[in-house]
C-alpha cells in the first residue's frame, strides 16, 4: 500500500487566513495513544488526502513516562512505527502536546512544578512536536486552584521560550484552558455555559502582552485559543453544541487577529455540530475517547461473537472486568453509584475510563486471542448484523472486510468521518 500521494500539508499557521476565505476548513485533532485508533486515524487522513494531527497529553506523555511510560520521543518514534508500517509519510504527520505545563506536578510547590514543566515542553519541542498547547492556568501547592490571567500568561511565555530555544523547527502555540475536566466532565451535565466574550478578550490581551515583551518571535506563532463553545460529555450524558448560546463568543473571534478557537472534548457531537462548530471559527477539534469507545463496542460485539460461536471461550468482557477490579485507581474516584452502577460505567461511559487498561498484559492477551480466534474464518454476516449492526451494510455489499482488524479499524473511522461533515 502506497500513500505517498497525500496533498500538501496546510500549514497550520493558515488556519485563521483559509477561515476568512471561508474555505469550511478544519482539523479533527487525535487524542490517543491506542496503536488500533492511530492506525485508524492514519488510514483515514491517507484516504482524503490530508495530514494526520496526533497529540498526546501531559499526563499521558511526559519526560518521567507518563501514564502510557512513554516519553515525547518514545511516543513520536511509537506514531512513526505505525505510520512506516502503513507507508504513510512521517511529514504528513502534525505532532501536538496538550495541556502542556504544571499541570502533573500541581501538588508541589510552584517553583518545582514549572521547572518540571519546563523539561516537559522541552522535551516536547525537541522531539519534534510542532504544536504546542500552553496550559498553566493551573494552581500549585499553596496557590488557588484559578489563577489570574496575568500569572497563566507570564508561565505560558516561560514555557514558549524554553520551547523556542530547543526546538529543531518554529512550532506553533495554542493558549487558553477550556472549562471542562480534560477527558470528560465527572457529574451529570445540567448545563455547560459557553466562555464569555469578556474572558475570552482578557486572556488574548493578556497573553499578547506577555507575549510581546517575553518572547515576540513567537507571537506571530500563536494560532489558536482554547474556550468553551458549549460541548462536553460525562459519564452518562453529552452537552450537544448551541449555537444561539455561543453566539456571542463565536463574535469575539473577529478581535482575534490571526487566530483560530480550539474545542477541547467534541467527542459524541452529532455530525451537524460539528459542522456548525467549523462553520463558527471552531477549526481545531479535539476528539479521544469516543474514539477508544468506538473501538471497545466493537471489541465487545467481537467478543459476544467469539462466545457464541466458541462457548469455551473466556469472554474479553471478563478479562476487562477482572482487570479494572484489581487497579481501580482510574475509575474508582470517578465513578460512583452502587456497584451495579459503577459495573456498568466501568465498561459503557462516555468518559471511557477503560481505555487506561488495554494496555494491561491481560488485556493486549485477550484482544489479541479474540482476534486470532476470530480470524480462523470470516466472521458470519449474520452474527455481525446482530451484533455490530452498522458496519453490517458495508459487510453484505462486499465493501468492508468481515476479519476483526478491519471491521474495528472502520469502527474508529467511521468516528473519524464524521468530523468531515459540512
Amino acid at each position: 500500500m502506497t500513500l505517498s500521494h497525500l496533498n500538501t500539508l496546510p500549514r497550520l499557521d493558515t488556519l485563521r487566513d483559509r477561515f476568512d476565505r471561508g474555505e469550511g476548513l478544519a482539523i479533527t485533532s487525535v487524542c490517543s495513544a491506542h496503536p488500533l485508533v492511530i492506525e485508524a486515524a492514519l488510514l483515514h487522513a491517507a484516504s482524503r488526502g490530508k495530514p494526520a494531527l496526533i497529540e498526546a497529553t501531559c499526563n499521558q506523555v511526559n519526560q518521567d513516562g507518563g501514564y502510557t511510560g512513554m516519553t515525547p520521543a518514545g511516543f513520536r518514534d511509537y506514531v512513526f512505527g505505525i505510520a512506516d508500517r502503513l507507508d504513510f509519510p512521517r511529514e504528513q504527520i502534525i505532532l501536538g502536546g496538550d495541556h502542556l505545563g504544571p499541570n502533573p506536578w500541581k501538588s508541589l510547590p510552584a517553583e518545582e512544578a514549572l521547572k518540571k514543566a519546563s523539561d516537559m515542553i522541552a522535551a516536547y519541542a525537541e522531539a519534534g512536536f510542532t504544536k504546542l498547547h500552553l496550559d498553566a492556568s493551573m494552581g500549585c501547592k499553596g496557590e488557588t486552584d484559578h489563577l489570574p490571567d496575568e500569572i497563566v500568561a507570564e508561565r505560558a511565555v516561560m514555557l514558549a521560550r524554553r520551547a523556542e530555544s530547543v526546538a529543531p523547527a518554529r512550532p506553533v502555540y495554542v493558549i487558553g484552558t477550556e472549562i471542562p475536566t480534560p477527558g470528560g466532565a465527572t457529574e451529570a451535565l445540567d448545563h455547560v455555559v459557553p466562555t464569555t466574550p469578556d474572558a475570552v478578550r482578557a486572556t488574548y490581551r493578556v497573553h499578547e502582552k506577555a507575549f510581546r515583551d517575553g518572547v515576540p518571535e513567537a507571537w506571530p506563532r500563536v494560532i489558536g485559543i482554547v474556550v468553551q463553545p458549549g460541548v462536553e460529555f460525562g459519564h452518562e450524558d453529552v452537552a450537544i453544541y448551541k449555537p444561539e448560546q455561543a453566539r456571542d463568543l463565536v463574535a469575539t473571534l473577529a478581535q482575534l487577529p490571526g487566530l483560530v478557537f480550539e474545542a477541547h472534548s467534541t467527542d459524541y457531537q452529532p455530525g451537524a455540530s460539528l459542522a456548525r462548530l467549523k462553520q463558527d471559527g471552531f477549526c481545531i477539534l479535539k476528539v479521544g475517547p469516543e474514539l477508544s469507545f468506538a473501538l471497545r463496542e466493537t471489541l465487545y460485539g467481537l467478543d459476544a461473537i467469539n462466545g457464541f460461536i466458541d462457548p469455551q471461550a473466556v469472554s474479553l468482557v471478563g478479562i476487562m472486568e477482572k482487570t479494572m477490579l484489581a487497579s481501580p485507581a482510574n475509575w474508582q474516584s470517578h465513578y460512583h453509584g452502587n456497584a451495579m452502577e459503577q459495573h456498568i460505567l466501568r465498561h459503557f461511559s462516555y468518559s471511557d475510563r477503560i481505555r487506561y487498561y488495554w494496555p494491561e498484559p491481560a488485556a493486549e492477551q485477550g484482544v489479541a486471542t479474540l482476534i486470532q480466534s476470530l480470524e480462523k474464518a470470516p466472521v458470519p454476516e449474520t452474527m455481525i448484523s446482530q451484533y455490530l449492526p452498522r458496519l453490517f451494510e458495508r459487510v453484505k455489499s462486499g465493501a468492508l472486510a468481515a476479519d476483526p482488524k478491519s471491521l474495528l479499524i472502520q469502527s474508529v473511522r467511521d468516528v473519524l468521518d464524521r468530523y468531515e461533515t459540512l
